[in-house]
């Protein structure tokens, strides 16, 4: 018999003892978290240079001509369009670029913050709640050194994400490489600046979830102080400078550069680092400066049961996502009375916009409103995804064979999640519809009625949860293949989106779409087989799903 010694890490304490500092190891967790998050990093680059290009694409060719570009500027400068984009400067000469800053520098920032926040909360907080963070803590790793590892990690990415996406609208739309380096720079240090709050606000709590959650109630705060700011004053007033988005959209790209607002950015993120790194060295590992409130004894009735935990595991997410999504698209049905005067004649005029909004000129205000219904059930769509792969976080994290040791059935827990998922996207798809009604009913009370827009909500419910249904299926049978849904949900969009404006593209392209199968919002009547099929479709994937979960191992995706 032999016997095998296992010499042991030396310690964080022991390394700051003999020489060592706080921040020992910090390139060697660079390189795990490059490797480990090489993946999700990638789609997060991939999608965000995607949006620019999408965005730059759609302006560069719908919206060239002169008079459609001023009629974009009307609408930006009405009181919704200031809210959902930005300051309005350069509305005079409202060009490409000026279009691409104007209304798109908030919704990068709102994508790459919420990347920032997740990635930090993800290797700092997460770790800790995990225990992960104490087995590193064991081995030659100073305190601060898996923070600074995760900031240095999400200023590579964005800086990535801002080169990327600067040659990909100098490519496409021909515009300035200067002013386009300047609007996705100062994306993405705005971004930081909410990844740096994250980071404080993972010393403060205990939970990853209430990290992540304030840090983007945080974010929702500095979206309100700027629309409040810039509505003040044209070109934005004293109080939006209080808030980071307003730091990267007073940079003035495409307008009149300046190059200033940067180092407010950098300033910030600098004093957050330090708040963060002081409030880290006055708490006790894994606690936060706020003690955890300790809960019931026992629990109630009521929640001992798989659903009640789904709804616990969800209700936060779609109560954000509802508020969140309810108030745009509010907004948005704000502006659909003044479209059609504004650039509703481009249909005559532009043969690519009238395949995407219909070559009626007076349907055109119906076109537009049935884009956005498109767009409301995309963002619906992706929601069911996400609430499908957080099944799959059940199972990686361990706590999906915690539940199963209990004497709950595997296909019941799994039925749960879904039900309470399906639910929340069908409430979604109904906030998202009624708010743009309401929106319209709020500024004149014409357009289509309430029930026109529950037509199109039911139209729309079975091929959303078709989403959520795939997404399932693969997780029963293959989990590592379940990003596919997001890969059909992208294909569906451009497609639903663009399809018109492909003459040589055959229909059976478009069959594989769920959203294809859905009557065309407003302009056609509710095809009942089409929602039958689609119906049929989602029952079948989710059977399939469970069926899957029953043949295979848990722990084993």
């Amino acid at each position: 018999m032999t016997t095998t010694t296992i010499r042991p890490l030396a310690s964080t304490e022991s390394s700051q003892e003999s020489g060592g500092s706080t921040l020992t190891g910090t390139w060697q967790l660079v390189r795990f978290i490059v490797r480990r998050d090489r993946v999700r990093l990638g789609v997060w680059t991939v999608s965000v240079a995607g949006f620019y290009a999408y965005f730059t694409f759609a302006l560069d060719t719908l919206f060239a001509d002169p008079v459609a570009q001023q009629g974009r500027a009307a609408v930006m400068e009405t009181p919704a369009g200031i809210i959902m984009g930005g300051p309005g400067y350069g509305m005079d000469d409202y060009t490409t670029g000026v279009a691409m800053a104007n209304e798109g520098i908030t919704w990068v920032v709102l994508a790459l913050a919420i990347m920032s926040i997740l990635h930090v909360v993800r290797h700092t907080r997460a770790e800790e709640e995990s225990g992960r963070a104490e087995l590193l803590r064991a081995a030659t790793v100073g305190r601060h050194a898996p923070a600074v590892a995760s900031l240095i990690t999400l200023g590579v990415v964005n800086a990535v994400i801002a080169v990327v996406s600067a040659l990909t609208m100098v490519a496409i739309g021909d515009l300035p490489l200067v002013d386009s380096f300047a609007m996705t720079v100062g994306s993405a240090l705005s971004a930081v600046v909410f990844g740096a709050v994250a980071l404080v606000l993972c010393q403060v709590t205990a939970h990853a979830r209430a990290a992540t959650g304030m840090s983007l109630a945080v974010f929702a705060v500095a979206f309100v102080v700027r629309a409040a700011g810039d509505m003040r004053e044209v070109g934005g007033s004293a109080l939006s400078w209080l808030s980071p988005i307003a730091w990267a959209q007073q940079m003035r790209a495409f307008v009149d550069l300046r190059w200033w607002p940067l180092l407010i950015s950098v300033t910030a993120i600098a004093l957050l680092l330090w708040l963060a790194s002081a409030l880290a060295s006055h708490r006790d590992f894994d606690a936060g400066l706020l003690p955890a409130r300790k809960g019931r004894a026992d629990a109630r009735s009521s929640l001992r049961s798989p659903i009640s935990l789904a709804w616990l595991q969800q209700r936060a997410p779609l109560g954000w996502s509802c508020l969140g999504l309810g108030l745009m698209w509010f907004a948005s049905g704000t502006m659909l009375p003044d479209i059609d005067d504004m650039v509703g004649g481009l249909v005559q005029d532009n043969p690519a916009v009238a395949a995407i909004f219909g070559d009626n000129p007076d349907q055109f205000t119906l076109g537009f409103l049935g884009v956005l219904m498109l767009y409301g059930a995309a963002a619906c769509a992706a929601y069911a995804i996400v609430m499908g792969h957080a099944v799959k976080g059940e199972e990686s994290a361990g706590r999906a064979e915690v539940m199963l040791a209990l004497p709950v059935a595997r296909t019941c827990w799994l039925a749960a999640q879904l039900v309470v998922a399906g639910l929340g996207a069908a409430a979604l798809l109904a906030v998202s519809v009624y708010a743009v009604w309401l929106g319209t009913v709020a500024v004149d009370g014409g357009g289509p009625g309430a029930g026109e827009y529950t037509a199109v909500f039911v139209g729309y419910l079975p091929a959303v949860l078709v989403y959520l249904a795939l997404t399932a299926a693969l997780y029963g049978w293959m989990p590592r293949a379940a990003g596919v849904g997001w890969a059909l949900l992208a294909y569906s969009f451009v497609i639903g989106m663009f399809g018109g404006l492909f003459e040589d593209l055959p229909e059976a392209a478009s069959w594989i779409s769920p959203f294809f199968w859905v009557s065309a919002a407003f302009t056609e009547e509710l095809s009942w087989p089409a929602f039958v099929g689609l119906t049929t479709t989602a029952g079948v994937l989710f059977l399939l799903a469970l069926v899957g979960l029953r043949r295979r191992d848990i722990g084993t995706a």
